[in-house]
């Protein structure tokens, strides 16, 4: 953690910034748990209540924007602390995003909710959901730790991830070659499946974010990416 300022209001401003992320955070991970659940309930009722929470997000990110130009204007801050202002305010838009894809899950909920229930593929995005769950989790704890190796932990498990992603990409294609009927429903979830994913990304986004922060540097390693689902080919038997 840095330390104290002369001026603490200053130390202050930074700590309001730290707990709006933070709350942020944790609605946007109770939203995609919402989401999740009513997806595997098939609840379009829940499902919509859900989508209508999403304007909290919002409201909390512009509240990030204004705040931030406010400690900009008054304090002019210089390097780790110009860092920490900027990445809260970067991380604020990768949260508000996370918000916005777990509305959207909910939207294709309400749309699978009138077609028959798939087998095993709602399980895996299930189970997706709740690793990006788990990510969003951790990635608050280093946020607020400042703590660059278990950023970097989370920003490694982008990979597995991918991975769980490319599978289920493979079997949503297999069952939709096998019965057509199953051509919506596999529709709806791959498009879920890629709402997930993408969050991850933004929470891979924020990994990076508190690197810069702590250390000024970024990874000087490719992110781990193995999402092969745009390749994926499943041939008629």
């Amino acid at each position: 953690m840095a330390g104290n300022h002369i001026v603490t209001s200053f130390d202050d401003d930074l700590n309001k910034l730290d707990s709006m992320i933070v709350e942020m955070g944790g609605l946007a991970e109770a939203q995609l748990a919402q989401a999740i659940d009513a997806l595997v309930k098939r609840d379009a009722a829940l499902a919509e209540t859900i989508a209508a929470r999403d304007t909290m997000i919002d409201d909390l990110e512009r509240e990030v924007d204004l705040f931030t130009v406010e400690v900009l204007t008054r304090r002019q801050p210089l390097a780790a602390d110009l860092r920490r202002v900027i990445s809260a305010l970067k991380a604020a838009n990768d949260l508000e995003r996370i918000g916005d894809l777990s509305r959207n899950i909910c939207k294709r909920t309400m749309a699978l909710s009138r077609v028959p229930a798939m087998g095993s593929a709602m399980g895996t995005v299930a189970r997706m959901g709740h690793l990006v769950q788990e990510m969003i989790r951790n990635i608050l704890d280093a946020y607020i730790a400042q703590d660059v190796a278990m950023a970097d932990d989370v920003w490694k498990r982008d990979q597995e991830f991918d991975l769980l992603h490319t599978s289920l990409f493979r079997e949503l294609l297999t069952y939709m070659m096998e019965d057509p009927r199953h051509i919506t429903a596999c529709t709806h979830l791959l498009f879920i499946a890629k709402n997930i994913e993408r969050m991850g990304d933004h929470v891979t986004n924020i990994a990076e974010y508190i690197r810069l922060m702590v250390v000024g540097e970024v990874n000087e390693e490719a992110r781990p990416k193995d999402d092969q689902s745009s390749l994926t080919v499943v041939s008629p038997e």
